[in-house]
């Protein structure tokens, strides 16, 4: 089972990695394995455990940080999401075509992004975590969402450097896109590469913040899209298997699972803020070089001590 301390360090750690993209799931795998709690690393792969009953509270938790820290975001886009339902039965078109102002445009926005992730993880999530919840291939994937991280970089500087040399923009980033003007097939494209974010290593928030980010958006814009789109996909997913924390799987856990969620919750919200500011001026780059590192270490100790694929 989970003990108190355990429940308080994967309550931290997920609510960090859920946001910082260097791949929760990927931490979720490598760290039960790295600190020697095998009850925990035998219960990644199971098809059905406590462990994963565990990770539901975190998920709720993470995802109220984020409806708290958004909280104006989402109050003007939800009601922009209703707003345009009303026009839409008013006029007798369809609620996206009758979108009139920015809030309007990112329900809808949001909405698209999310149908894509969210009926692809309930086909394939189940065959993803008993294919790939194993040490050594969260290791291998922690490098390849380093790599990820690091061409998303090498495109967006040299669509800078393009756009200072065409005369439209500087390196302070004036030629980005606004977030609003993202069209429906981007946003459907954002939404299909969460969908590799069912495998451990990589990371949800950072392949999106990669395709905001060659789409030319700013740093903050992407990771502003990657988190709002990233509430209602984890909270559906905490949701969606809350009654496994009910049921015989959350037997003896559920104090530790409220104790790693308050954990999880406050981690979050920490994190966000952090973010937010930090992408006003700053790039993937750090989180990239932090995932082959961690990756690399990570594929050759599990690799030494007889973890296999």
């Amino acid at each position: 089972m989970i003990t108190y301390l355990q429940a308080i360090v994967l309550g931290l750690v997920q609510g960090v990695t859920e946001l910082f993209p260097i791949s929760s799931l990927g931490q979720a795998v490598i760290l039960p394995t790295v600190f020697g709690w095998d009850t925990l690393a035998q219960a990644q792969s199971q098809p059905e455990s406590f462990y994963l009953a565990f990770i539901v509270g975190m998920h709720v938790a993470t995802a109220t940080a984020l409806l708290i820290y958004f909280w104006s975001d989402w109050r003007g886009i939800i009601a922009g999401f209703f707003r345009t339902i009303g026009h839409g039965a008013q006029e007798r078109k369809m609620p996206w075509s009758v979108i009139r102002n920015v809030d309007e445009r990112m329900a809808w926005l949001l909405v698209v992004a999310t149908i894509p992730a969210g009926l692809m993880g309930v086909a394939f999530e189940h065959v993803f975590r008993v294919t790939f919840a194993k040490p050594l291939y969260a290791a291998v994937f922690l490098m390849v969402n380093g790599m990820i991280l690091l061409v998303g970089e090498r495109f967006r500087r040299r669509s800078e450097v393009k756009a200072v040399a065409a005369g439209h923009g500087t390196y302070a980033g004036t030629d980005n896109r606004r977030l609003e003007t993202l069209e429906f097939s981007e946003a459907v494209i954002v939404g299909v590469a969460q969908v590799f974010a069912l495998i451990a290593g990589i990371s949800r928030s950072g392949i999106t913040m990669v395709v905001g980010l060659v789409r030319g958006l700013s740093h903050e814009d992407a990771a502003r899209f990657s988190f709002l789109l990233a509430t209602p996909i984890i909270l559906a997913a905490g949701i969606y298997k809350l009654p496994d924390l009910f049921g015989p799987l959350g037997n003896g856990i559920r104090m530790q699972v409220l104790v790693g969620s308050v954990a999880a919750g406050i981690a979050a919200y920490v994190a966000v803020r952090f973010l937010m500011k930090y992408f006003e001026t700053r790039t993937l780059t750090p989180f990239a070089i932090f995932c082959l590192v961690e990756g690399a270490v990570c594929t050759v100790g599990f690799a030494l001590t007889g973890h296999t694929f």
